[in-house]
């Protein structure tokens, strides 16, 4: 072996030996992303930059049906949790995630986790759905004192854990739960805009604002942005469906 190429291998040997220490991409844990039809592709992206830049160090995959990882149980055994982001109408979205309700619902049953933001809240609920959550969702701009009555993007107004916060909203759902749950935010008419429930040994939750919206979302809406602690409500969203 020559000298040069006993340096590589030394050299090459310590990197590994730092990448184990510090935690390699199979030793971080996974999080998946659904990707495809029944949800549109900023959503996907913005729920998983959220989750890269998380504390918890995840690695983010994309899952879906013209995805490398397919949406099965085998991939989702892997998966410290399961995200199903935003995108268009809740019955359009049912029929190409229909297909793949027991798959979800044992992967939660089972002691996963399940993050719907906006349509994935819906699908979180049972009519169409998953039926994930003790109880069910409904439209939140037709509830009766509903500070938002468009389905265009707006800000919506809610208390979260006890804080008033201005966030990114395109007719979200609220939740109607009559079981058990954790309530995290409440729209200013009290009915609840996100919460955290169990599903058999696994973990539900669900959010009817966006608390993963980028600032590109913000500035091609011509909204308001909060400004650099805009995710801090998506990383406490996530903290609390793995607690």
């Amino acid at each position: 072996m020559t000298g040069v190429s006993r340096r590589g291998l030394l050299a090459g040997v310590a990197a590994a030996g730092l990448l184990a220490a510090c935690g390699g991409p199979d030793t971080q844990p996974l999080a998946l992303v659904y990707r495809g039809d029944g949800a549109t592709d900023p959503c996907s992206d913005a729920v998983a930059s959220l989750l890269r830049t998380h504390s918890k160090g995840f690695r983010v995959e994309y899952c879906g049906p013209d995805q490398q990882i397919p949406l099965t149980t085998e991939a989702l055994s892997g998966a410290t949790l399961y995200a199903q982001p935003g995108g268009g109408g809740l019955d359009d979205a049912w029929r190409v995630m229909r297909r793949h309700a027991d798959v979800i619902k044992g992967y939660v049953h089972d002691g996963g986790r399940y993050l719907g933001f906006c349509l994935g809240g819906y699908l979180a609920g049972a009519t169409p759905g998953f039926a994930l959550l003790p109880g069910d969702t409904r439209q939140y701009v037709t509830s009766r004192g509903a500070d938002v009555r468009s389905t265009r993007d707006t800000l919506v107004e809610v208390d979260w854990t006890g804080r008033r916060h201005a966030m990114y909203f395109q007719d979200g759902p609220q939740f109607v739960l009559t079981g058990p749950a954790e309530v995290l935010a409440r729209y200013t008419n009290g009915t609840i805009a996100a919460a955290v429930a169990t599903y058999g040994r696994g973990r539900v939750a669900v959010t009817g604002p966006h608390p993963e919206a980028p600032e590109s979302w913000y500035r091609d809406a011509k909204l308001t942005d909060p400004g650099n602690g805009r995710l801090d409500l998506g990383f406490a969203f996530v903290d609390r469906a793995l607690a």
